[in-house]
């Protein structure tokens, strides 16, 4: 008798729920369950490079802003190398090259403080520009979002980066380009990111 084969259903996706914090940055929602957040200390102490810090704000459609957002950014050290068993070279002792941030809860407003990336070879030997990898979760995502931060006085290394060069509209690839500004001699990156509407941030599937 031949048996009848039954699938399973895929599972339905969900959002993150307000639990998100508790997990994932547990300091932030009141809990002091570690003595150091995890992932807060993205290059460490003897990271070489210029030390910057990268700040923005995350909008819905409206313009307002979102303020349970976490982001998780992964970069390379200043010499373009990651902390990576399958990547080429060494990092400094202690450099990470990953981080976890949420948004103010009445703001909306993010920061980190880490090093400025070099540029990095990418899969196929192309030259990448300097960037900084991002990843956002929130309520009303069904799917984290991956996006990436450029820096705008790479103007030469962004021209020729093979990943912005694939946004087809000029507009669009100034939606990834942080700006610069000088704070107390502190190189400060501002990074917005639009969720949808108008000058919505690009988003890159995995």
């Amino acid at each position: 008798m031949r048996q009848k084969l039954e699938y399973l259903k895929e599972t339905p996706s969900q959002t993150a729920g307000p639990y998100v914090h508790i997990g994932l940055a547990p300091g932030a929602a009141g809990f002091e369950i570690y003595g150091q957040e995890l992932g807060w200390d993205i290059a460490g102490p003897n990271a070489k490079g210029e030390r910057i810090r990268v700040e923005g704000v995350v909008t819905d459609g409206t313009g307002s802003p979102v303020k349970d957002v976490l982001l998780e950014a992964w970069q390379a050290n200043a010499d373009g190398i990651y902390a990576h068993p399958e990547h080429t070279g060494e990092v400094e002792d202690g450099f990470r090259g990953w981080g976890r941030v949420i948004t103010d809860f009445e703001t909306g407003e993010w920061g980190f403080d880490t090093v400025k990336p070099g540029p990095v070879t990418g899969r196929n030997g192309q030259m990448m520009a300097p960037h900084i990898n991002l990843w956002i979760v929130a309520r009303g995502i069904n799917v984290g979002l991956n996006t990436r931060i450029y820096f705008e006085d790479e103007a030469a290394a962004n021209t020729a980066d093979p990943v912005l060069n694939v946004i087809e509209w000029e507009r669009r690839r100034a939606t990834l380009i942080a700006k610069r500004e000088l704070r107390d001699g502190l190189a400060v990156y501002r990074f917005d990111i639009r969720l949808q509407g108008e000058d919505e941030t690009v988003f890159f599937d995995t």
